[in-house]
């Protein structure tokens, strides 16, 4: 099979890009790094991407184990114990019996999270419903389109960048959509989504410093989000695997809370895998290990 080319914003995201195009896992893939990419000046400027070539690896023929010559069966003590006497019984005290409990089952759908250091992927337990927080009135959206409005063009002014600024409400999760657009959006998105991340952390405390109540923002630019989400469930499936065949833990690169939930939610159906997420930010990231009860049946 021939070689093709893939290119990513790094060679991790570049080998997930391959794996994607050709369908295969990553432990069956064959690589070679053409140029490792750089990220350029505070993850922005004259960035360039890694780029590899792959192709699926050739299946080798197996080789059959030879199987080691049997041990000699060691003869089986065939003595007689010594009867006891009928007045041996009367001499003895009876013993007491202590009756086992039965073992509890913990099973995989929840678990008890560690506050520092571990995360809690299955669901709890559903809570009372809780009211619906109170939608935002117009005079309110107005205000809150007017400060980001403003708050978004200085930057973007101070940056040289002409960006368009789309300003949508959702009144089902109480929360307000940025959407950019424009040339080169690529400068906003950043090394794996950390200037749009930043972006969206310096609105939101713009927003909520003079806000009565809290106000949930959500940016976004060229379906960023979505693309990332798909690339990650991806990324899950075949480390899925390959924990699978290797019955090894396999450690994730360090990613945001936003992330790490995305891995843990893809993977949640497996029954044969388990996640956690390890460390402490920014280096938290998520482990994906075989899950010891369905161990014995995986291997069947």
């Amino acid at each position: 099979m021939e070689y093709i080319e893939v290119t990513g914003k790094s060679v991790e995201e570049a080998i997930t890009n391959a794996c994607t195009k050709l369908g295969i896992p990553s432990d069956k893939l064959d690589y070679e790094v053409i140029e490792k990419g750089n990220s350029g000046f505070l993850g922005i400027f004259n960035s360039k991407p890694a780029k590899i070539k792959a192709r699926e690896k050739q299946e080798e023929p197996e080789v059959k184990a030879v199987e080691a010559p049997k041990k000699p069966e060691v003869p089986v003590n065939t003595e007689k114990k010594p009867e006891k006497k009928a007045d041996d019984f009367k001499k003895e005290e009876p013993k007491k019996e202590f009756k086992s409990e039965p073992k509890k089952e913990f099973k995989k759908e929840f678990k008890p999270a560690d506050n520092h250091n571990t995360e809690s992927v299955k669901e709890a337990p559903k809570a009372e419903a809780q009211p619906k927080a109170e939608s935002f009135t117009a005079e309110q959206k107005e205000d809150i389109k007017k400060d980001i409005k403003a708050f978004l063009d200085s930057m973007f002014g101070a940056m040289s960048m002409e960006v368009n600024v789309d300003i949508t409400f959702d009144d089902e999760e109480n929360s307000v959509n940025v959407d950019l657009s424009g040339d080169n959006m690529g400068v906003l998105i950043g090394k794996r989504g950390q200037t749009l991340d930043s972006i969206q952390y310096l609105t939101s405390l713009v927003i909520n410093k003079n806000s009565e109540k809290y106000v949930r923002v959500k940016l976004d630019t060229e379906n960023y989000r979505k693309r990332r989400k798909e690339t990650l469930e991806s990324l899950a499936k075949n480390i899925a695997y390959k924990v699978k065949r290797s019955r090894r833990p396999v450690s994730l690169e360090p990613m945001n809370p936003y992330e790490r939930r995305i891995i843990h939610s893809a993977l949640q159906s497996d029954r044969f895998v388990s996640t956690r997420s390890e460390g402490e930010e920014p280096f938290r990231h998520v482990v994906v290990y075989l899950e010891r009860e369905n161990n014995n049946r995986y291997n069947r």
